[in-house]
């Protein structure tokens, strides 16, 4: 009996080493990469390596073997006890067994005949734009130094109303640009009326510390005036598009197909852009593209957040903890959330809080990672009644543990810069065309929320 079972001990493991031995690129493993991993490892997009052919892929084995197994790759980070994402990126247990098996026996390419047909990736765009808008002057980025946020305006020219389907942003220069949000200025707003279009401005000044953060604005002769006026008019703008690492294209006509962002004729755009120095002296001149609807829409796309600045993290804290909270005025269906803080960021929470009282997680995301920008999009859009809430909860490690924290042993306070940090819920929410936005949201003080 023993030997029996010996028997079939051994000749269950052959198979299972047969299975292995089967695996190969052409059949096996090229169609897991095309669903989960080229949107990103192709020429021209955030990943350091191609991965859509065998010659590209094969030096890259056990390195993606390592990935997967450690869930590195592809990167998603909300809890999957919470909220349905159709943007999710994860892989099943088959298709990481298939990638392991492939490394583990050599790599081997398989028989041409096997592989499915390439994807139909368009080079330099992820949509199709009907106008790109353009820097009209590249900025030169040094080599070395503290570079604050630029705002460039973009005149659109737009002699009518325009409803936008989906937008993207190509950065010119991946190598120093860590984000750029593209924000609509409709005529007559005050927001940066002191800027010239196309020329780089710097509306708030600070002086900073031995450590790079920022102390104080500079109030010298107009400055104060300026940053007063900066930060009152920046409610007149609208939040059009972003990248940064991790955020892709955007389409506003999902999952609610009769839905899209509106700019008024004679806008303009605002690109707010986050450089940062490498070592080497840089250009970037950063473009966006955009498509239009067809049609009218019914329905209204608008990117709002949950955020505060009031937080000072102590030295060595290793779980300090924020609250953010918006309450809405008019009913609106939630389709899109996206955490943002920077590398001292520990983990981030968003619960709805509805009139009934009943509480609802909509993402948990336990292991921030600041090197990925995610925006996470609903699966189906969330009824959000008139008086529901969004309270938002993060922790801050601040402490020698975290590896990616610059310094410990210093007070941390909102900054712009990477070495500061930041707390903000943003989503997005659909309404209809007819509602104005700042009916949509109310503000005030956060509120404790916890799982």
């Amino acid at each position: 009996m023993r030997l029996l079972l010996l028997a079939a001990s051994c000749a269950a493991i052959a198979a299972a080493a047969g299975a292995n031995e089967t695996a190969t690129f052409n059949k096996d493993v090229l169609p897991v990469l095309q669903k989960n991993c080229q949107s990103c490892h192709r020429p021209g997009e955030v990943a350091p390596m191609s991965l859509l052919t065998y010659q590209e892929a094969r030096p890259w084995a056990k390195a993606i073997k390592a990935a997967v197994l450690s869930k590195k790759m592809p990167p998603w980070f909300a809890d999957s006890k919470y909220g349905h994402f159709d943007n999710e990126r994860r892989l099943t247990d088959a298709e990481v067994k298939t990638l392991t098996a492939w490394a583990d026996n050599g790599a081997p390419e398989g028989n041409s005949k096997d592989k499915p047909a390439p994807i139909a990736w368009t080079e330099g765009w992820n949509i199709k734009p009907d106008v790109v808008i353009e820097m009209p002057n590249a900025f030169e980025v040094p080599a070395s130094g503290i570079i604050e946020y630029q705002y460039i305006v973009v005149p659109t020219h737009f002699d009518h109303d325009v409803w936008i389907s989906a937008a993207e942003v190509r950065p010119g220069n991946r190598a120093v640009m860590h984000h750029v949000i593209v924000y609509v200025r409709p005529p007559g707003s005050s927001y940066l009326a002191e800027a010239q279009p196309g020329i780089p401005y710097v509306p708030v000044k600070f002086e900073r510390d031995a450590n790079g953060a920022a102390i104080r604005r500079i109030p010298q002769g107009d400055e104060l005036k300026r940053a007063q006026s900066f930060a009152s008019s920046q409610a007149s703008v609208e939040l059009l598009t972003a990248f940064a690492p991790g955020l892709q294209e955007q389409h506003f006509d999902s999952p609610i197909a009769d839905a899209a962002k509106f700019v008024p004729a004679g806008s303009d755009l605002v690109f707010q852009l986050h450089y940062t120095t490498n070592g080497k002296p840089a250009s970037d001149k950063t473009r966006i593209g955009l498509a239009f609807a067809k049609t009218t829409p019914k329905y209204r796309y608008l990117v709002s957040n949950a955020a505060t600045q009031n937080f000072v993290i102590p030295p060595n804290d290793s779980n300090y903890e924020t609250h953010s909270t918006v309450t809405f005025n008019s009913e609106a269906k939630l389709v899109w959330l996206m955490p943002h803080m920077h590398v001292r960021g520990k983990d981030f929470l968003y619960q709805a809080v509805y009139p009934t009282g009943e509480t609802e997680t909509l993402l948990n995301v336990p292991k921030y990672d600041f090197n990925w920008q995610f925006g996470y999009e609903e699966e189906k859009p969330l009824v959000m009644p008139k008086g529901s809430r969004i309270d938002c909860t993060a922790h801050f490690d601040n402490s020698p543990n975290n590896p990616a924290n610059p310094n410990p042993n210093v007070s941390v306070r909102w900054g712009d810069q990477t070495w500061e940090e930041m707390m903000i819920g943003w989503f997005a929410v659909v309404v209809d065309a007819s509602v104005k936005p700042s009916d949509v949201i109310l503000r005030q003080r956060p509120r404790g929320a916890a799982l």
